[in-house]
């Protein structure tokens, strides 16, 4: 959904692009197709009692002007009550939309139509409610930000495998599993014997993959690299990565975990856990039914029902990952906050913040705060 920084993956099934990966000897459109491509979606029998079709897509392929499609697109998906959020940029698109099925289908034509997205494939499920407050149609430099110039799936990309075959990949030894999600991604749930990076943004994964490259590679007698995430849009940008720093056998997971717990059966599965995604319904398991776990309000970390059973638990204000962080007047904001969104939905309203203009200059700070670290990571690996 991730990435949002839509790592959002937000994406799910997509591949390569219109250009040179076209003909890799591994793009899937060398490969068995996954999925039809539906225009619109097609229920099972687990979920079709459930009203809201969501939407994960991306696709790298070259854009040469995103500011021209952004209005347009806002457009289609404010008139067919679409939510969610579509990222732009010269390297593609890439986001999750939710909507009824006709909305959905309408929106997904619009985006058939753009240059080199005629088969962009479509990572479907489904939810209970909107799981989306607002639609946002965002220009970004990257669809998925890694910040290493030169990193274009486009051109080179790692070994697609399809599910069915990813856990034979996984039960050879000499396969060095990593998972490219950020850490509170995996706290919920990855497949056995997986690498956690232990990465706040995917911006990091690329300086921890050089500091920990010589011992990664010696766990295995073959330097052969498997990754992994939610939809896929990472996977595409850290195998790029990695072939560029000269790997030679690095595979990931085609259709990313969603694709995967759509595809194997629950009993043969070797995901453990539940998948992080992007939107208010938090968490998926295996058929991609809605998962168990909720989000803490005033961290946005994922939490159990354990977590809502400490006292340090309080709807809307802290929870025991954030408990102790907020002094007494953040609180209180959170505590009104909360507040103003049980009123809301007393009135069947949908809440979009108590003060939207504080909770944006709180993440524009946030913002510049990650862009330092960065920036003083990056000083770090130079010296």
């Amino acid at each position: 959904m991730g990435g949002i920084e839509m790592q959002p993956d937000c994406g799910a099934v997509s591949r390569g692009a219109e250009r040179m990966i076209c003909n890799h000897p591994t793009s899937p459109r060398n490969l068995p197709s996954m999925t039809a491509q539906p225009t619109a979606p097609t229920p099972d029998t687990d979920t079709a009692a459930l009203p809201i079709c969501v939407a994960a897509l991306y696709r790298f392929t070259p854009f040469a002007n995103p500011a021209d499609l952004r209005g347009p697109l806002q457009d289609v998906c404010t008139a067919n009550g679409v939510k969610g959020i579509l990222l732009l940029a010269s390297e593609g698109i890439n986001g999750t939309i939710a909507g009824t099925d006709a909305g959905i289908a309408a929106v997904l034509a619009h985006i058939r139509a753009l240059p080199g997205c005629a088969d962009i494939e479509v990572k479907f499920s489904r939810a209970p409610e909107m799981p989306f407050l607002r639609m946002k149609v965002r220009l970004k430099k990257e669809i998925v930000t890694m910040g290493v110039e030169g990193t274009d799936p486009n051109h080179i990309v790692g070994t697609y495998v399809p599910p069915t075959e990813w856990n034979d990949l996984l039960k050879d030894p000499d396969t060095i599993l990593i998972d490219t999600r950020n850490d509170y991604e995996v706290a919920v749930g990855t497949f056995e014997g997986a690498i956690d990076p232990q990465i706040k943004t995917f911006r990091e994964f690329p300086a921890w993959f050089r500091q920990h490259r010589e011992e990664l590679l010696a766990k295995g007698r073959k330097p052969r690299v498997a990754m992994f995430c939610t939809g896929g849009i990472r996977c595409e940008k850290s195998t790029a990565f990695a072939k560029a720093e000269g790997l030679d056998e690095v595979y990931h997971l085609q259709g990313g975990i969603l694709k995967y717990l759509e595809t194997v059966p629950e009993a043969e599965s070797l995901w453990r856990g539940e998948c992080f995604v992007f939107d208010q319904r938090v968490t998926v398991g295996h058929g991609l039914k809605p998962g168990e776990l909720e989000l803490c309000h005033a961290c946005r970390t994922p939490i159990t029902a354990e977590d809502k059973a400490s006292p340090k638990f309080e709807t809307g204000v802290s929870c025991p990952h954030c408990y102790g962080q907020w002094d007494e007047a953040r609180r209180a904001r959170h505590a009104e906050r909360e507040r103003q969104a049980r009123l809301a939905e007393q009135r069947g309203e949908a809440h979009l913040g108590a003060n939207m203009a504080e909770e944006r200059a709180r993440k524009r700070q946030q913002r510049e705060e990650e862009k330092r670290r960065q920036q003083a990571l990056r000083q770090q690996h130079a010296h």
